[in-house]
């Protein structure tokens, strides 16, 4: 039995985790037993007094933010802030029975403690209690009497611990609550939580520290801060030791690793001034979870929570190279090999041992030192393209390429340096390089500094005479043989053109007389040659690639000035030939807006086809939006904007550009998502221009992605403005729903999207169609509205669809009267095999799960 003042300052707490601080029998015995408040021996008077008294104690068993100075918080109770958000209290980690007085998200699964008070020195047993000493002490005990002070009070006024909405514990005084005396925030555990501040504080350098294990708190061998020395970068460090670095934060990213800071998701701020160095952030959404913390592998990782699911976004490292300075001193990582590290040119292992043993971390030393100030010939600088910049260079601006030649030349310390927007000079030993690097920040030409004779030249004049004489007959004889070779075969293949044969070859008139004019007259649009696009794309590597698009892959490449650029090379055996290709690179010249994809420009050598457009950091819409985990990003508001930007987007194609234009193929994997995730469509290789007075077509030749088809498109080959008002409403579907309409079943029945959403709406409960990734707080009459606009865009017959001016004004405007739907274009249609198919069918195809071409009608 519990006595009389636990009763009345007993902090909450946590039912499902703990046993109750006092259970309604609890209550009703203390009336009944103790004899002072039984109301047969006092009456009247004293029974009315019990009552009094009993709300009181129920009041105290509720859940409290606050621990006063005449209050203890034992083992088994709980601190929980104002909106249920954090709780304090003591918890064992794992499989341990040590006790910890810690922070955790209140609502979530186990494993998400995000601050420790005590991680040196545990509590043995369930003996502990957070308290405030006589002297005003915020202190821990245990059950032998040890105390540990975990926050500094005083005598003279009265302390009170809060626990708060951020995570944050504070230490403050009842009377003035705007003065924080401490706060847990100053000294974090392994966990960077939204507000928290991590960097430099006069001498205290505020740092995540990882856990020993998972099942052990105590301090483990990494940790991660501000650089120390004042560069604008994060460091991981192990047992001292860099581990791994951000990159140097350029205003809007970390340079080594862009992905860390999203922007649609974050708003990253960095302080600098006379008194502190720091970088914070905070959320643009405050309904959703998100902490970065330091595991005890040494990787920072970024996690956001579905439902309690924790699910990972983002760590570092995760590849040998990204582990700083793994080669050493002048040691160049590269992922593709086996061992990944090797010595730049000029240098050798400093300790050929510890390199046969695996140990590369003691780089490399020069074979031959700089002739710097001797007199001899001058040093030479060899040219390493491609590669990830070393870290702690100097910067000059408006220096051009040979003077900062030239400024490291006059300083013997000067070991290398870099000419992009400015000149960058290094000083010292370089570290943590590693080749093909493509990234588009961090990475660029570097020039290291060698001795002349790491070149051909001075004692080797002799050998390379010997060699020349020797080599030259040799080449001649060899040249003659190949040119001969090469005469006969090309009587024989007049017909077949070289790979790298002049632009423009393949064009016929019109393109080649459009193409030209956008040239000479200064447009952004450019003709491209083959090999500076794989230059660009690193020779059209896996890793570029972003994904295969339905006439071809499509990679990520970065041109010599720098620019990210995304390329679309179109396969020899797609269905999407010269016609399309003109078709989508006119139609895009001529189309200008923001909703828009913009295309840079094209190639055409021999075979290739290629279109070069401007890089979307976010992919598609497909990315997040089918991607439990990705799809948590993708709350209702940046939803709502992504339908806004489309819906203005096919605006624009139907009424407002110079041409009548539609799409054709409209779906989520066709939408592009800038970094600001702003919608911009793209993929106009199926598009159809209309005349002023045409208001429908017809083709024999029906291409699309099965599921966003209108029906009278997909049976009959008729299509118009409607046609791309059903796919749109086809994918407004789909982003409410977070689910593909293509084969979406629900319950065991054949029932695509559209028949469910068709199902619930008729049944009065459309809001079931709603991703359950949405939080409660998002708008339900909007959802709701927009899943009626979207069954309008998606009926049977076209005439009964809006047009896409509709459409917005419906989704815009709440006064606006929408029309009750019909039943929508669903039907069940086979999936069609190889056998099936007619031996003469031949068209294009656009993967987005199946894809149709040339359906036979219902």
């Amino acid at each position: 039995m519990v006595s009389w003042s636990e009763l009345l300052f007993c902090p909450s707490r946590r039912p499902s985790t703990f046993p109750p601080c006092l259970s309604a029998d609890d209550i009703f015995g203390y009336v009944t037993v103790w004899p002072q408040f039984n109301p047969i021996m006092v009456g009247k008077r004293g029974f009315n007094f019990c009552f009094m008294l009993l709300p009181l104690m129920i009041e105290s068993t509720r859940a409290t933010d606050t621990l006063l100075p005449t209050q203890s918080l034992q083992d088994g109770q709980t601190l929980v802030s104002a909106t249920k958000n954090f709780e304090l209290g003591f918890f064992s980690p794992g499989s341990s029975t040590n006790r910890y007085l810690g922070i955790w998200y209140l609502n979530l699964a186990e494993g998400n403690v995000i601050w420790i008070a005590n991680r040196n020195s545990p509590i043995l047993d369930t003996s502990g209690v957070l308290t405030f000493n006589e002297d005003g002490d915020l202190t821990i005990l245990d059950g032998r009497g040890s105390a540990s002070i975990l926050a500094p009070g005083s005598k003279t006024s009265s302390m009170a611990a809060t626990m708060l909405d951020s995570g944050n514990l504070v230490l403050r005084d009842i009377n003035d609550s705007s003065q924080v005396l401490w706060q847990s925030f100053d000294y974090p555990t392994d966990s960077f939580l939204p507000g928290m501040k991590l960097g430099l504080e006069g001498r205290q350098n505020r740092l995540l520290t990882s856990w020993k294990s998972a099942d052990d708190p105590a301090p483990g061998d990494y940790s991660m801060g501000f650089d120390p020395n004042g560069t604008s970068q994060f460091f991981i460090w192990q047992k001292g030791n860099v581990y791994w670095t951000s990159g140097l934060w350029n205003g809007e990213i970390f340079s080594l690793s862009p992905e860390m800071v999203t922007a649609s998701i974050f708003n990253w701020e960095f302080v600098s001034n006379m008194h502190e160095r720091y970088f914070t952030y905070s959320l643009l959404n405050d309904t959703m979870i998100f902490r970065y913390t330091l595991d005890f592998r040494g990787k920072i990782q970024l996690l956001t929570y579905s439902g309690d699911k924790r699910i990972l976004l983002w760590s570092q490292p995760t590849r040998q190279c990204r582990v700083y300075n793994l080669c050493g001193a002048y040691g160049v990582c590269n992922e593709n090999t086996l061992p990944p590290c090797r010595c730049s040119k000029g240098f050798e292992p400093g300790s050929l041992t510890d390199w046969n043993e695996g140990d590369t971390s003691g780089g490399c030393i020069r074979k031959t030192r700089l002739q710097c100030e001797s007199g001899g010939e001058p040093d030479k600088f060899w040219n390493m393209p491609n590669m990830r910049l070393p870290t702690f260079g100097r910067s000059f601006q408006n220096w051009g390429t040979q003077e900062c030649r030239s400024a490291c030349l006059q300083n013997c310390n000067c070991t290398a340096y870099v000419v992009s927007v400015k000149c960058t000079l290094w000083y010292g030993n370089l570290e943590n390089l590693q080749e093909f690097y493509n990234a588009s920040v961090g990475s660029g030409t570097l020039y290291l500094r060698l001795a002349a004779s790491e070149f051909a030249s001075g004692g080797n004049k002799r050998q390379l005479r010997v060699i020349i004489i020797v080599a030259v007959p040799l080449g001649l004889l060899c040249s003659c043989t190949l040119i001969c070779f090469l005469w006969f075969r090309s009587r024989r293949h007049r017909e077949k053109k070289s790979l790298h044969e002049g632009p423009l070859l393949s064009l016929d008139a019109e393109i080649a007389i459009k193409l030209g004019e956008c040239n000479e007259k200064g447009s952004e649009f450019s003709l491209f040659h083959f090999s500076h696009i794989a230059d660009a794309t690193n020779n059209f590597s896996s890793e570029n690639k972003l994904g295969e698009g339905g006439f071809g892959p499509v990679y990520k490449g970065q041109l010599a000035d720098g620019q990210e650029i995304a390329v679309k090379r179109l396969a020899a055996h797609s269905g999407q030939g010269l016609l399309e290709f003109k078709n989508e690179i006119l139609l895009i010249l001529k189309l200008q807006h923001r909703n828009l994809v913009r295309l840079l420009g094209c190639c055409i050598q021999g075979e290739e086809k290629i279109l070069i457009y401007e890089y979307m950091p976010n992919k598609s819409l497909d990315f997040f939006l089918f991607n439990p985990a990705r799809g948590a990003l993708l709350d209702w508001f940046r939803r709502y904007h992504i339908v806004e930007g489309i819906a203005q987007g096919l605006l624009y194609l139907h009424e407002h550009s110079r041409l009548r234009v539609i799409h054709r193929d409209l779906k989520a994997s066709n939408v592009l998502l800038d970094l600001d995730m702003n919608p911009k469509i793209s993929d106009f290789g199926l598009a159809r221009i209309f005349g002023s007075n045409e208001t429908q077509a017809i083709t024999k030749r029906v291409v699309g992605t099965y599921g966003y088809m209108s029906p009278e498109y997909a049976a009959e080959g008729l299509f118009s403005v409607k046609s791309d008002v059903f796919s749109f409403g086809v994918l407004l579907l789909e982003i409410i729903s977070g689910k593909r309409n293509t084969g979406f079943h629900k319950l065991g029945a054949s029932l695509n999207l559209l028949g469910y959403a068709w199902e619930l709406w008729e049944q009065g409960n459309c809001l079931e169609l709603m991703d359950p990734l949405l939080s409660d707080g998002c708008s339900t009459s909007q959802i709701s509205r927009c899943i009626h606009v979207a069954l309008m865009c998606v009926q049977e017959n076209a005439s009964d669809r809006p047009t896409m001016s509709d459409v917005i004004t419906m989704l815009s405007t709440e006064s606006a009267a929408i029309p009750d739907p019909k039943q929508p274009a669903f039907f069940t249609m086979r999936t069609t095999t190889e056998a099936d198919m007619p031996s003469n069918v031949h068209g294009s195809c656009s993967p987005n799960n199946i894809t149709i071409t040339v359906p036979d009608g219902r």
